[in-house]
């Protein structure tokens, strides 16, 4: 595996009051860890079918998929790298709970992200792609809490 490159996909969601879904990871990578939901795409899916299977595992939610928003690469495993490729979802049914590999799920506040333990790189990566704009100026001193 020495190498090789996982495609994956991340689904970007917000509500009515502009805060953003996020899931407890329940599993590596990133077990405990805040995120956007998202995973593997599985052979023969398309971006946007990986999208909707994995918002419906994780948060019991149906989607209707946007525009990609931006891509990331994180290492992983044996010299593996995981290329996350990240859109804008329109939530379009279902209730939010957790499911699959995710411990919890819900909405959280721009001024509620500092308090949660999040995947590293995630809200530089949404800033950086407008997601999170009226979070910079209140992202001063913001510090990522690692385990």
């Amino acid at each position: 595996m020495s190498g090789s490159v996982i495609p994956c996909v991340g689904a970007v969601a917000t509500d009515e009051q502009g805060r953003l879904l996020m899931i407890k990871r329940e599993r590596d990578p990133g077990a405990g860890l805040w995120s956007i939901p998202g995973g593997r795409i599985e052979p023969g899916e398309t971006d946007a079918e990986a999208l909707v299977r994995e918002m419906l595992e994780e948060t019991s939610l149906t989607v209707e998929v946007g525009r990609l928003l931006g891509r990331v690469q994180r290492p992983f495993l044996d010299g593996a790298v995981i290329d996350i490729r990240d859109y804008a979802v329109t939530v379009t049914g279902g209730t939010l709970r957790p499911g699959d590999d995710a411990a919890d799920a819900r909405w959280v506040a721009a001024a509620d992200l500092n308090s949660l333990a999040i995947t590293e790189g995630l809200i530089d990566a949404l800033i950086g792609w407008g997601v999170l704009e009226a979070l910079t100026s209140a992202m001063s001193g913001f510090c990522l809490l690692l385990p």
